[in-house]
């Protein structure tokens, strides 16, 4: 396949992809004391994918999840909206909403209670259903300085609140800082000028070779835990990896050698450190020249 009938085929599908999967997403909600607050933790549906999914289609008319299916809102693939509530120490599903009643304001109890009882039957006491299957952490942010979005629905804030739970149960609740600044390292806020950050070292290569291995390509490049460069990849499948791997291994080991030396600040997740792959996508003309087709 020639250079660009390869990249028309990535970007249609990256385009088609997107275009079905990738819509932003409604929250759901958890209320904290006096506070309901936005939650990107979908703990209603790590119980629902343990169960009989033809059940549950018909219990919430889900044929939003067959990507044929345009008449949900893209807004909403799941069809519905959670609300939880924190009390006593515990966790607690209060409310399945359809997804256009929070921001109507216009709440269904009757309707949200009958969702709730088919779901769990006797286990729905006093209005509420106690959430034991739920073991980790969720978290709330406390700043609107947004760290990381996947785009469709997970976000990571510079500041949050975080519960350790177990079965239900909170165990801890610590406020947590996501971002370590240390003025000996790179930035990490802003991945787009990470990625411009990387094509101005590779403009530094010497691309040799050029008639015999081909580098131009689409880079996922893994920052890891710690702040470094750790691992160089083309976002091919491994047949194709397979295929021309000397090309691949050649192309990525001369990237990985100009970036290494590179020194990023720590980014977390609930407090905890996390990696990240950085995208950038490179052209290398035949006269050695390098173009940044990252997008």
């Amino acid at each position: 396949m020639t250079k660009k009938l390869r990249n028309i085929f990535i970007f249609i599908l990256t385009i088609w992809t997107k275009g079905i999967f990738a819509s932003p997403q409604m929250p759901d909600y958890i209320i904290y004391g006096k506070d309901t607050i936005a939650t990107y933790n979908l703990i209603l549906e790590n119980y629902m994918q343990r169960l009989d999914t033809p059940k549950i289609d018909k219990l919430f008319g889900l044929s939003f999840r067959d990507p044929s299916s345009l008449s949900s809102s893209t807004g909403c693939w799941r069809g519905y909206q959670a609300v939880y509530k924190i009390e006593n120490d515990s966790l607690f599903l209060v409310d399945i909403l359809n997804c256009d009643e929070l921001e109507n304001g216009e709440i269904n109890k009757v309707r949200s209670a009958e969702k709730i009882k088919a779901m769990f039957g006797c286990r729905f006491i006093g209005g509420r259903v106690f959430i034991n299957w739920f073991s980790g952490s969720i978290s709330f942010p406390l700043t609107n300085e947004v760290l990381r979005w996947d785009g469709v629905f997970y976000k990571i804030y510079e500041k949050e609140k975080v519960f350790d739970i177990s079965n239900g149960l909170i165990t801890k609740v610590e406020d947590v800082d996501n971002y370590i600044d240390d003025p000996k390292r790179i930035d990490r806020r802003d991945v787009s000028k990470i990625s411009n950050l990387l094509f101005k070292k590779l403009k530094r290569i010497k691309w040799k070779n050029i008639n015999v291995f081909d580098c131009s390509y689409a880079y996922l490049v893994t920052i890891d835990e710690n702040g470094n460069i750790s691992k160089v990849r083309t976002q091919y499948s491994n047949e194709k990896i397979e295929k021309d791997c000397e090309e691949n291994r050649f192309c990525t080991n001369i990237i990985f050698n100009a970036l290494k030396s590179l020194k990023f600040e720590i980014i977390k997740d609930k407090g905890k450190p996390i990696s990240d792959d950085i995208y950038i996508e490179i052209w290398i003309e035949d006269d050695c020249k390098i173009e940044n087709w990252t997008h």
